[in-house]
């Protein structure tokens, strides 16, 4: 039965596309809501893959770096980070080490306290940055070096920032998902309702038609492949500027980095192209449930 819905869908049928009028309110009401809703999807393929990738990519950044706050007197700090950098340089895994300036923690601190904070009266820790090798080092046996050489020593390898960077990547990939599938019941929702208002504004069509022979799943066909055609059409074309309007957002410098990686990359921009594929098939099984339910009311 499926397999000769979709041969009628391609080939059509004169006889039965008479069943349903070409054009009236029904047709553009499918036709809008099947590009409007593509186009919200693309929208929210884009933002939940961008912000995947965002995410994945701070949480990389975070991985092959971490930090050493060394808190001590005035009078020691300088020796006990001088002991962390000897500490460091020894480490397996550990590629780099160095000891922020007093300018840079500076510029660290300075969208809190103001370009003014004097860094060098106050007690603040020496910040060490450290980037590991693609091997990796041993954060534990790290940990209890540090301990030995410098007391003030403590060791940030941003697990703790790491861990809600790739929860958030996962989450946002599902409500991206959960979004896409939202919009597309709610497409199937309206085609529904716009497949029963065209069927009962054809009513009389429809028993004329019973008297003369045809069957329920002739007329119901009919529909089928109309609807089913307005919803892809007007999907290709909202996905279609869904694509252009994601291609002329900003570049991540014009937004200040603010939009880094929004959009589609690479093999990214082929998938909007399957929405309007996942429209028609929403629109064949919601006008064809549509169709027959009618159709056994007008009996």
């Amino acid at each position: 039965m499926l397999k000769r819905y979709l041969s009628l869908l391609v080939q059509g049928d004169r006889q039965a596309d008479r069943v349903v009028p070409p054009t009236g309110h029904t047709a553009w009401l499918t036709s809008f809501t099947a590009g409007a809703m593509t186009f919200l999807a693309v929208f929210a393929l884009a933002l939940s893959l961008a912000s995947g990738r965002m995410a994945d990519r701070w949480s990389d950044a975070l991985a092959r770096t971490a930090t050493v706050r060394v808190s001590a007197p005035a009078d020691q700090l300088e020796v006990q980070t001088q002991a962390v950098l000897a500490v460091l340089s020894t480490t397996p895994g550990v590629g780099e080490a160095r000891a922020l300036s007093d300018e840079e923690q500076r510029a660290l601190l300075e969208p809190w306290f103001g370009p003014d904070l004097p860094v060098e009266a106050l007690p603040i820790p020496r910040l060490i940055e450290l980037t590991e090798t693609g091997d990796g080092y041993d954060a534990e046996g790290l940990r209890q070096r540090l301990a030995a050489e410098a007391p003030g020593a403590v060791l940030d390898d941003h697990t703790r920032w790491r861990r809600p960077l790739a929860t958030a990547a996962g989450r946002l990939r599902l409500l991206g998902l959960l979004s896409i599938g939202l919009i597309l019941g709610t497409m199937g929702a309206m085609i529904t309702l716009a497949a029963n208002a065209s069927l009962a504004a054809n009513a009389q069509v429809i028993r004329v038609l019973r008297l003369v022979g045809a069957r329920d799943t002739y007329i119901a066909r009919a529909f089928v492949r109309r609807f089913t055609l307005r919803a892809l059409g007007g999907a290709t074309v909202g996905a279609l500027a869904g694509m252009i309007g994601v291609a002329l957002l900003p570049s991540a410098d014009a937004a200040g980095g603010f939009l880094t990686g929004l959009g589609f990359t690479g093999w990214g921009w082929l998938l909007p192209l399957a929405l309007p594929l996942l429209a028609g098939i929403v629109a064949f099984f919601a006008t064809r449930a549509a169709a027959l339910s009618k159709l056994r009311e007008l009996t």
